[in-house]
């Protein structure tokens, strides 16, 4: 057998979920680190742009979901909302850039519990659904993305209304820094964490004209996590999106 064989064959081998995540709506907080500080994973620390801590409020599309190669009848398209901040691993030379989830929002029952029995996320199902309207992915015309979820007996929403045309963020930029990251990390206990890789070429983006989140995210998150997102966000975008790979993870410490 060949190299190129064998190293496909172990890729595969190590893959949970094949979908896309298409619409990604994300708004960016810019917060006190000692806000997630307590969150942080073993093996992690916290990642920073320009001196600061980041979480982002975002909102995007399942499609075409297999789990483990199997596609799942009812269980392949579907919205999805998390909340989530920035961190990098402290045992690889060069760092590896991640996210950490505070809580992940989707409608379907099985996809919540599944998520929590493999990857110990704090995902919750609830009542959600999403509207798009405008514009093109041909990349012209502004586009209005938004998505809502039923929490504590009223809707929330994120929403953004796209300007401009689409395009590639620029090294080391803003919408590079929240649109690209390629590892997840999940504490499992005091002291070891899953990490694991997503795959996905980069996204375009469009920047935001209008964002903002309407609601009481306090059931969800907390009371100090729904004063920050009280605030116009620092900034906002919308990310295209692609086909994305998620490999199975593996414990650090």
């Amino acid at each position: 057998m060949s190299t190129s064989i064998a190293t496909g064959l172990e890729d595969a081998a190590r893959v949970f979920l094949a979908a896309e995540w298409r619409d990604l709506v994300m708004l960016n907080y810019a917060v006190d680190p000692a806000l997630v500080e307590p969150l942080v994973p073993p093996g992690t620390e916290l990642d920073f742009f320009e001196g600061r801590a980041y979480i982002s409020l975002v909102g995007f599309r399942f499609l075409h979901t297999a789990v483990l190669g199997f596609r799942i009848p009812f269980h392949q398209d579907f919205e999805e909302v998390n909340l989530r901040f920035y961190v990098r691993s402290k045992h690889h030379s060069p760092s590896r850039r991640g996210v950490v989830f505070i809580r992940e929002i989707v409608p379907l029952r099985a996809v919540a519990a599944v998520a929590r029995l493999v990857f110990n996320e704090n995902y919750v199902r609830l009542p959600m659904s999403h509207r798009i309207t405008g514009g093109t992915h041909e990349h012209r015309g502004p586009r209005e993305t938004e998505y809502s979820w039923r929490s504590a007996g009223s809707w929330n929403r994120v929403r953004v209304v796209t300007e401009g045309e689409s395009f590639y963020p620029a090294d080391q930029s803003a919408q590079q820094f929240i649109s690209e990251h390629y590892w997840g990390y999940c504490r499992q206990n005091e002291t070891e964490s899953l990490e694991y890789e997503v795959q996905h070429p980069p996204w375009r983006v469009w920047t935001a004209r209008e964002a903002r989140f309407e609601g009481d995210a306090t059931a969800l998150y907390g009371a100090a996590f729904a004063e920050v997102l009280r605030r116009q966000p620092q900034s906002a975008l919308l990310a295209e999106g692609s086909p994305v790979t998620v490999f199975k993870g593996t414990k650090i410490i």
